[in-house]
């Protein structure tokens, strides 16, 4: 399997080269050069694997230059660090509508489920392709990726990494999880403004030649663990799969009948997993693409115009706080015919002018799969108290944008039978205090005392790792301007 830019060019390389680059050199996406395909034989083979055995099968369809035995024996050593037996577990919460959490990993969030494995992926490419030099990861995080990336390359040899947060634009929990970090090879820096000036900042160092020739100086080569990396997006198709194929083995669908998963959705990698295993042939009918109050999406799929030009909110699901939609570029590209011109004119435009348009025939070819819908602060609030006094079920403030989208999907479509999979990206107790206001109307301010009380209320169990961040001391207090952060990089890659 080949991989080749969404910004056209000759580059075509394999997929060791494409996690250990990350972008391409021209600063596009890299994308296979054609989508594999899962059989339905293979299908019913992947009823009775394990999860491990499911992803093994999965990746190696797309990174077929890694050993298959050494890509299962990863999967394994990755997942075994999730609690439970299952990574992804499925939930019923009504007839036809199920909750998959991905929230089980040492991070407690759904990056877990890329990250994990994502440094075996990296080092693995790196002695396929021959590269020498150290790896320099640059992450820019609305909240979740930065702490799984961390936890993910802690004191991994011959790696480090660099971690870029909007100041002020996680959560207490996420910040603490972040700025408590052990490792020595490890660093976490502030940034002034919001996630897109972050990544914005990092695009900018690896597109840079003369950032990149600087650090190659030093010997080290630049990869990213941010799901524009191949490596990150690779691993999420998994759960899609896994998902439809416990539906099948319990008996709540029968094989080959398509279902609907909604995803709350910040920088559009992990919906656009779900349309990956639609083109590798799994029985997806339709993606519900749920947004917050930066619903920049939302507006995408109504009118088929990308238009940034709007306001920034901060909100209860900061992880979802985005306006650039990175992983959106790997879509158009899809649906403009694979034109490697045209998608890098449009991303020029973002970039220059913050917005661009599809074609009419462009945005009815989305529109076959896509679907957009948002939830504002107070409708969150109320989606999580009321699923939770009628199931009992406590989910976080992103999933409650994603049931908002569903439960208005239902109720313009009352026909619709099609079974709905909710995708569940953060456990509770991340956002504690959010949450805590949603089923009790309590409001407190600290992160440790709504953890306390939330599970007081709920009865759900604490995860170690949190709490855990109580007694850890803080180890990074850096706040950087966004032009500044390679002074940053260069600032840590040369402390002893």
């Amino acid at each position: 399997m080949y991989f080749v830019s969404t910004r056209g060019g000759k580059e075509r390389v394999t997929g060791a080269a494409a996690v250990v680059q990350g972008l391409a050199k021209n600063g596009g996406l890299f994308v296979p050069e054609s989508f594999p395909c899962v059989s339905a034989a293979e299908l019913e083979d992947m009823l009775s694997m394990s999860y491990p055995e499911r992803a093994a099968l999965v990746l190696h369809k797309f990174f077929d230059d890694y050993d298959k035995s050494g890509l299962l024996a990863a999967c394994e050593a990755a997942y075994s660090r999730f609690e439970g037996s299952d990574p992804a577990p499925l939930v019923k919460i009504d007839d036809g509508v199920y909750i998959l959490e991905l929230f089980h990993g040492p991070t407690c969030a759904f990056k877990d489920m890329a990250l994990t494995l994502l440094p075996y992926l990296l080092r693995k490419g790196c002695d396929i392709s021959g590269i020498k030099e150290d790896i320099l990861i640059l992450v820019a995080t609305s909240g979740d990726t930065g702490k799984a990336a961390l936890e993910g390359f802690r004191d991994a040899e011959g790696v480090k990494i660099m971690v870029f947060y909007p100041n002020d634009g996680v959560s207490k929990m996420q910040k603490l999880q972040m700025c408590t970090q052990d490792g020595s090879n490890v660093n976490v820096v502030a940034v002034k403004g919001n996630f897109d000036d972050c990544q914005t900042a990092v695009k900018n160092i690896f597109s840079s030649p003369v950032c990149n020739e600087e650090l190659k100086k030093r010997g080290y080569l630049l990869s990213s663990a941010n799901s524009i990396n191949f490596g990150r997006l690779a691993p999420q198709i998994v759960y899609y799969f896994s998902a439809y194929l416990d539906l099948v083995s319990s008996g709540q669908i029968e094989a080959g009948t398509p279902i609907d998963f909604c995803v709350p959705t910040g920088n559009f990698g992990n919906i656009l997993a779900g349309y990956y295993a639609k083109r590798m042939g799994l029985p997806v009918r339709r993606l519900h693409c749920a947004s917050n109050m930066n619903n920049v999406l939302f507006d995408f799929f109504q009118k088929g115009e990308y238009d940034a030009r709007r306001e920034f909110y901060k909100t209860t699901s900061p992880s979802m706080d985005i306006l650039i939609s990175s992983n959106l570029e790997r879509l158009i590209f899809e649906v403009s015919g694979r034109n490697g011109e045209l998608t890098s004119r449009r991303m020029a435009e973002l970039r220059e002018k913050k917005n661009y348009k599809l074609t009419p025939e462009e945005k009815a070819t989305i529109a076959e799969t896509f679907d957009g819908g948002w939830a504002n602060e107070d409708e969150v609030v109320e989606t999580v108290y009321d699923v939770f006094c009628d199931t009992g079920y406590t989910m976080d403030t992103h999933t409650g944008c994603a049931m908002k989208v569903a439960v208005d999907w239902f109720e313009k479509n009352k026909k619709d039978t099609t079974n709905m999979v909710v995708v569940s990206t953060a456990n509770p107790y991340k956002f504690p205090q959010d949450v805590l206001y949603a089923v009790t109307g309590n409001d407190v301010r600290d992160s440790f005392k709504g953890i306390k009380r939330l599970h007081a209320a709920t009865a759900m169990k604490v995860p170690a790792s949190l709490a855990a961040l109580k007694d850890k001391p803080v180890r990074f207090t850096g706040v950087s301007a966004a032009d500044k952060l390679f002074d940053e990089v260069l600032s840590f890659i040369s402390a002893k």
